[in-house]
């Protein structure tokens, strides 16, 4: 039936149709089904039903016919109800293969339960369990509070382009050393990049817990060579929380936070680049799930690893950017590290220049970068001590 037409109206409609079908003769009656069809939107075997029925036997609207009623909710319902409760109701796909352990937990946890109520619920689809639990579902579902990242994301406002800042505004992301099975049981690493300066800063996460991404974020700042003043996310929870917001905003003066468009992952192009060319060049795909790796890969991200992209790797800056035609026109300003842009910058003090002029000078890429392999080994050694012990 069609779902704008009223209920008076289908009724209506029928009880004209049924009276000019009791007289009709064959041919007139096809047409009268025809009409039928295509003004309710019915079945045409509904549309014999409902025109065959009688005023006096139901009310005049379509009969409820078909196979009758195999399962009876008031003895399948108690132990169905038990078992979708305590199985944290699963859907009805779920739940069909959950029914076989389960049905036997539950006999062995209570009582023996009827042996057709037993057959019945082993048999039912779960077409039959859905329709049998849903008077069940309005009870129990429960408007539940929206996480904190849905209501925060109106108090951190979007950025999309930068523009004019000076250094200690960065991207931020996380990236997710799993080998590509996301289970919370990996490890994740913090990516951080100042926008101004291209300086970076990277930590090893053992969970994406908003109490340890909020440590990490301290860590780096602690180490920045400039004043932390923005910070621009994702929408992951691991940001957009309460501890993140009340940290950048219960300061003085408090930290710019802002956030990208959810599922605008170029609204962060810098940190996404530096994830690919940082993190996976550096430590690949490969799963990480030894909680001793950890410390390893802090220590090489604080150590030599940060050192040699910070002080000795180039980087370009894009600084305009053109349409020609049906070409893109960019230009590129000079390569500079991160430590030059630093050390060009009059936000940061002299004493701090000086210190990293020092740390520089004491420095070779070279052994930087054999420092590196070495301890990108024993990081790799770590990792596969855990793999052999989890087979």
């Amino acid at each position: 039936m069609h779902l704008k037409m009223s209920q008076k109206t289908r009724v209506e409609i029928l009880t004209q149709l049924r009276q000019r079908y009791r007289n009709a003769g064959r041919e007139h009656k096809g047409k009268l089904l025809d009409q039928a069809v295509e003004l309710l939107g019915c079945h045409r075997k509904a549309a014999i039903r409902a025109l065959r029925l009688r005023a006096a036997a139901r009310s005049p609207t379509f009969s409820v016919m078909g196979r009758p009623r195999q399962y009876d909710p008031a003895r399948l319902l108690e132990p169905l109800k038990a078992i979708w409760l305590a199985g944290m109701q699963p859907c009805g796909r779920r739940l069909v293969a959950m029914l076989p352990q389960w049905v036997a937990a539950h006999e062995a946890d209570q009582k023996p339960l009827d042996g057709v109520v037993r057959q019945q619920l082993l048999a039912a689809s779960h077409a039959t369990l859905e329709r049998l639990l849903q008077p069940l579902r309005g009870q129990c579902s429960r408007r539940r509070p929206a996480p904190p990242g849905t209501l925060l994301r109106q108090q951190i406002p979007l950025r999309t382009e930068w523009s004019g800042e000076g250094p200690g505004y960065l991207e931020i992301d996380t990236v997710a050393l799993c080998g590509g099975i996301l289970d919370d049981r990996h490890l994740w690493l913090f990516d951080s990049v100042d926008i101004a300066t291209t300086w970076v800063e990277m930590r090893a996460l053992a969970n994406r817990g908003q109490a340890t991404t909020l440590e990490q974020i301290n860590d780096v700042e602690a180490r920045l060579p400039f004043a932390l003043l923005g910070l621009d996310s994702d929408n992951g929870s691991e940001f957009i929380n309460h501890h993140y917001l009340r940290q950048g905003q219960g300061r003085t003066p408090p930290v710019r936070l802002t956030r990208s468009r959810p599922y605008r992952k170029n609204d962060n192009a810098h940190i996404e680049q530096k994830n690919y060319t940082h993190v996976r060049q550096g430590f690949g795909h490969q799963r990480y799930d030894n909680p001793a790796v950890v410390g390893l890969i802090n220590h090489l991200c604080k150590g030599a690893l940060g050192q040699l992209l910070n002080f000795f790797l180039p980087t370009l800056k894009l600084e305009s950017k053109s349409q020609e035609g049906g070409k893109i026109r960019r230009v590129y300003g000079v390569a500079q590290t991160p430590l030059a842009r630093v050390l060009q910058s009059a936000q940061v003090t002299p004493e701090k220049k000086a210190q990293l002029q020092r740390q520089h000078a004491g420095l070779n890429p070279f052994v930087l970068r054999r420092q590196i392999e070495r301890e990108l080994k024993a990081i790799e050694q770590a990792r596969q001590i855990k793999d052999c012990i989890g087979r």
